[in-house]
């Protein structure tokens, strides 16, 4: 028996201040759960009688009147498994233990002190050293300032004999914790016992299926002031899990560089378990390739021959894979892989290196997962025959040509929306390759006299000859730009004017609205929005919507991610702040040293209370980037509805009202640069939706009538 002290317990090598941080929140609300459901699962799985209860409890509180609400106290999640023993507990206190075996960091719990001021255990196990012969530890992990400051995030509150028949663990997990804008404490509240046992059987359901007739008892419940609602009591049952339908080993091949700086397989493989599940169309809403880690769905990837919603017999597929290539690629964000792409992995090649790695790639896994399906499942290959079939429709349909259709890289899975995005993006692609043909009759044009008196006649017989050298589906497809141009300002006037039916019931104009409709959130493609709503070259920028400054890369480097200085680091941490999670709503960059930055707000918020947001981000840009990446030169753009000239000219920051057009602007202000940096500069211009929507009107207004005069 182990004598462990009561109070904080100590950590030595280690900050747990700064090792907990380097070790990010999952952005799965339910990782806490998930992991404390392995933690139960792993202390039960080898008792046939074991029993796993996750309970949502409640309390009820009384206003004033009739109403009553409920308010969320804490979940608890409780096994009869062997309990925190000194094996168990001392591997618990361990940070990174990884002796639990393959898969296991030995850093899930932290996720615990994420997502919840505390975790408290009250632990009941056996011990023969105890004259009763059971023993009980209670513990509580957090990550506040009081047990941080002693370096510690476990306090031990009791170790002593208990009388007791068996052994039990109970997890409360108490006081959800805000962040990154999340209602945790809302989202617990909530959380129904069916929506909690179907997101916890699709997480498991490799370790499910595994075990499908030796099930442990697995019960969600809520409990309301204590007492258990029996109604919405839900359970995790044998006819809860599919049946397997095939299971096959996977040679996954190795990948490497050769000699011409390509990617090809080598003659090293690896194994991988795949299981297969043939399943009714009402109990698995799309098919899935997923893969598994610990008996946990970490990743999905894709399946080339179905759609996720095709039916095949009334069937859908589930495949699993699972193995040591997983299980070893596991991160500390649970629920995350280290599994490069074919990309990625080319990408970090460098030339000198005299022996080359072979990795697997995600990639090899899924173009050898997706040729096992075909063997196994020739009514899937099938499918994916017929799938050909209605692309060459659509290829008729569309005047589509060969090349088009190679380069669109068009997958059985497709379905036709997502077949004709990929197929005019690439035709767009074509379309640039004839810039050869067209500069030929630019040339042309040196011959032409613009006071001649033919002038005009020969300038149409020129324009009719480029109109000939433009393919009819490239002549459709830039009908379709215009067609496409003309419905977002349509859209864009309707959403200012309340027209649209979400809002015919009353509702506010949402940010994420009009966020949307110019530039899709988390979307990384100017060229795929519609941003020319603010400024034609904007669609020509790279640039990114609602990323965090810290992920945001320029020609694919990350622009963030450098050593920083511990002032750096306190700075961007302080104030109970992480400054590079925060999320500009649209940032572009024109080019090297230079960034425009877009803020969106509400059209019932007051835009002039925002003034110095964009000031904020660019002094981010021009302190805090990578060294060889510094940018200088800074455009804002703050646009909103409601804007008043006296509010934004009386705050004293130097915007002036343009006479024209209808926005205000800042022709220049300083950027501070801090240390060793000099200053930077922004221009910046305050405008509203209703004004960039007469602007981009005016600027399309002659293609559109155009459109509408061929239309009518």
């Amino acid at each position: 028996m182990n004598n462990f002290n009561l109070g904080y317990i100590k950590a030595f090598g280690t900050r747990y201040d700064g090792r907990i941080q380097k070790i990010a929140p999952s952005p799965d609300k339910l990782r806490p759960i998930y992991e404390a459901f392995t933690n139960a699962y792993d202390a039960i799985k080898t008792y046939s009688e074991g029993k796993i209860v996750i309970r949502i409890h409640l309390n009820k509180t009384l206003y004033s009147g009739k109403d009553e609400e409920l308010e969320f106290d804490n979940i608890t999640i409780e096994d009869n498994g062997v309990g925190f023993n000194d094996n168990e507990f001392n591997r618990f206190l361990n940070l990174d233990d990884t002796s639990k075996g393959i898969g296991n960091k030995g850093s899930g719990r932290v996720q615990f002190i994420h997502y919840f001021e505390k975790a408290e255990y009250e632990s009941v196990f056996a011990d023969e050293t105890s004259s009763t012969g059971f023993r009980k530890r209670i513990f509580t992990l957090s990550q506040n300032a009081a047990f941080l400051q002693q370096n510690a995030i476990v306090r031990l509150d009791f170790d002593d004999e208990v009388s007791a028949t068996a052994s039990h663990t109970i997890l409360k997990l108490s006081n959800p914790l805000e962040f990154k804008n999340q209602k945790n404490r809302e989202y617990f509240k909530t959380l129904s016992t069916e929506d909690l046992k179907q997101n916890v059987r699709d997480t498991f359901i490799a370790l499910f299926c595994d075990n499908r007739d030796n099930l442990p008892e697995i019960k969600f419940q809520r409990s309301i002031n204590g007492i258990i609602d029996t109604e919405n009591e839900k359970s995790i049952t044998q006819q809860d899990i599919p049946t397997e339908d095939k299971s096959e080993e996977l040679n996954i091949c190795y990948s490497k560089i050769n000699m011409e700086g390509k990617v090809e397989k080598s003659t090293n493989t690896e194994i991988l378990n795949f299981k297969s599940f043939k399943i009714d169309q009402n109990e698995l809403p799309k098919n899935a390739i997923q893969l598994v880690s610990k008996g946990e769905i970490v990743k999905g990837i894709k399946l080339d021959n179905l759609a996720a919603t095709d039916l095949i017999d009334n069937k859908r597929y589930l495949f699993l894979l699972s193995g040591d290539i997983i299980n070893n690629a596991s991160t500390d964000t649970r629920g995350k892989l280290d599994i490069p792409t074919e990309a990625d992995f080319k990408k970090s090649y460098g030339e000198s290196d005299l022996f080359p790695e072979e990795i697997i790639t995600i990639d090899e896994i899924r173009e050898t997962t997706n040729e096992k399906i075909n063997t196994v499942y020739p009514e899937i290959a099938e499918y994916a025959k017929q799938k050909k079939i209605e692309i060459e429709a659509l290829k008729d349909m569309f005047l589509l040509s060969d090349e088009t259709i190679k380069r669109a890289k068009i997958k059985p899975a497709d379905d036709e929306e997502t077949a004709l995005e990929k197929i005019y993006k690439a035709d767009s692609e074509l379309v640039a390759k004839k810039d050869i043909e067209i500069k030929k009759r630019i040339d042309a044009l040196n011959k032409l006299t613009p006071n001649a008196s033919d002038y005009q006649e020969k300038l149409a017989t020129e324009v009719k000859a480029l109109t000939k050298e433009i393919p009819l589906q490239n002549r459709t497809s830039l009908t379709q730009y215009v067609a496409r141009r003309k419905m977002v300002l349509e859209l864009f006037q309707k959403t200012l004017n309340y027209e649209l039916d979400k809002f015919k019931n009353g509702g506010r104009i949402d940010e994420k609205t009009l966020h949307n409709l110019i530039f899709q959130q988390t979307s990384d493609n100017p060229e795929d929005s519609d941003l020319w709503l603010i400024a034609e070259e904007f669609i020509y920028f790279e640039g990114v919507s609602e990323t965090e400054l810290k992920d945001i890369k320029y020609k694919e480097k990350k622009i963030f991610d450098k050593d920083f200085s511990e002032e750096e680091i306190r700075y961007l941490n302080s104030l109970g702040e992480k400054r590079l999670e925060k999320r500009p709503d649209i940032l572009l960059f024109p080019e090297e040293g230079k960034c425009i930055i877009i803020e969106l707000k509400a059209p019932d918020v007051n835009v002039a209370e925002h003034l110095l947001q964009i000031n904020f981000y660019a002094n981010l840009f021009r302190n805090y980037t990578v060294d060889h990446l510094q940018i200088t030169t800074f455009y804002g753009f703050l646009i909103g509805e409601s804007i008043e000239d006296r509010d934004v000219r009386g705050r004293g920051l130097g915007f002036e009202r343009s006479l024209h057009f209808d926005y205000w602007f800042r022709p220049s202000a300083p950027i501070d640069g801090f240390g060793e940096r000099s200053n930077g500069s922004i221009y910046t211009e305050v405008i509203k939706y209703s004004t960039l929507l007469q602007r981009a009107k005016l600027r399309n207004k002659i293609f559109i009538d155009k459109l509408d005069k061929e239309i009518h």
